[in-house]
């Protein structure tokens, strides 16, 4: 069976890693990773090398699709053009499935220009809601474009089934990156301080994306980001990882270069790489900002985490959840509760055991591939 795996970023390679690592294990499998978006991007890290370093023994397709901007004009613009080159590519490349993940609008772009062609997709991490981003709307483009679908809960499973007016092809496994988080050993301390050049003190792990949804307003949401994180280095340090290309993230960069300076507390990653950012999530005090890793993964970290504005709003959260809002006082207020907290003991809604195997398993058994 030939199966195909879209990557438009770091952030989901490092969801799809234990996926391929179990296709990989069974020899029915042919293999091909298609990387595009932010992996191509110099500015953002050239992580296609992450890929061809793990996984040298598989096909990778390059698809160069995204332009240099952030505006609406150059995401219109990226978006466009990601459909033009995959029109191209799906023309010449037939596949018994095409798994892609999440709400990204490269992801929606490529599985957009696969609906003429008959591209079977599956799509993982479906039915979620994120009403702080314009993401839900290309996340449902993408169920709706998509054969098979594997859920991260089981709310999510009834919201893909009300969205698609089906519920056949709907499997609730949980998230993707959990999958045997209970085997994954960090890698040493020292080692993760070392290769980042990080202080081996106590650290708050950090990553802030705009509210695309609320674009007028990020610029004063960047300053305020900036301010709580100005006071919060003063009893901690700060390890960020930067943001991914969404319209306006550029603000939140320039208020995060701005930090930086002179503040020797703070320090800047581009791209972590899976492995190592779960093990700074091992080694963290806390974790904060707006991004999923800190509503979905965190739990399974025993780590609490302060979710920041609305971006992540109407995602399911687990109990180590602290929301705040997108101002410096209330950051400040939740960072430290989040400290005072110290060792989250409860459950993850997120986590399922095996869901890698579990998607393997049933793509095998689906007869019509």
């Amino acid at each position: 069976m030939r199966v195909g795996v879209l990557t438009s970023s770091r952030a989901d390679f490092g969801i799809y890693q234990p996926l391929i690592d179990e296709l990989i294990k069974d020899n029915s499998f042919q293999i091909e990773i298609i990387a595009f978006g932010t992996h191509l991007s110099k500015f953002y890290g050239y992580t296609l090398d992450n890929i061809n370093k793990l996984y040298s023994g598989i096909k990778v397709h390059k698809i160069g699709s995204l332009i240099q901007g952030d505006d609406e004009v150059s995401i219109a613009t990226s978006f466009g053009l990601t459909v033009l080159k995959f029109a191209d590519f799906w023309s010449l490349n037939n596949y018994n499935l095409v798994f892609c993940l999440g709400d990204r609008f490269e992801m929606a772009a490529a599985v957009q220009a696969g609906i003429p062609f008959n591209v079977k997709f599956s799509h993982i991490h479906g039915g979620e809601t994120t009403l702080g981003a314009i993401d839900n709307i290309y996340r449902h483009q993408i169920s709706l474009s998509s054969l098979l679908h594997f859920t991260s809960t089981k709310a999510y499973k009834y919201r893909v089934e009300e969205l698609i007016e089906c519920d056949e092809n709907i499997f609730n496994v949980g998230a993707l990156s959990l999958s045997n988080i209970k085997n994954f050993k960090p890698i040493k301390k020292e080692e993760l301080f070392y290769r980042f050049n990080i202080k081996d003190e106590p650290f708050c792990l950090i990553t802030f994306h705009p509210e695309t949804n609320a674009f007028k307003k990020n610029e004063q949401y960047a300053l305020e980001m900036r301010k709580a994180l100005e006071e919060i280095s003063k009893e901690i340090n700060l390890v960020i990882t930067m943001p991914n290309a969404d319209t306006m993230g550029t603000i939140y960069r320039d208020q995060l270069y701005l930090l930086e300076k002179n503040n020797n507390n703070v320090f800047l990653i581009e791209n972590f790489g899976k492995e190592n950012y779960f093990s700074a999530m091992f080694y963290a005090s806390f974790l904060l900002g707006n991004t999923s890793s800190g509503i979905i993964e965190a739990a399974s970290f025993n780590k609490y985490v302060v979710n920041v504005g609305n971006r992540q709003k109407g995602r399911a959260q687990s109990n180590n959840v602290i929301n705040s809002k997108f101002n410096h006082k209330d950051i400040i207020e939740a960072s430290n509760k989040s400290l005072n907290l110290g060792v989250y003991s409860g459950e993850n809604i997120y986590y399922k055991e095996n869901s890698a195997k579990k998607i393997v398993n049933k793509i095998k058994n689906y007869e019509k591939l």
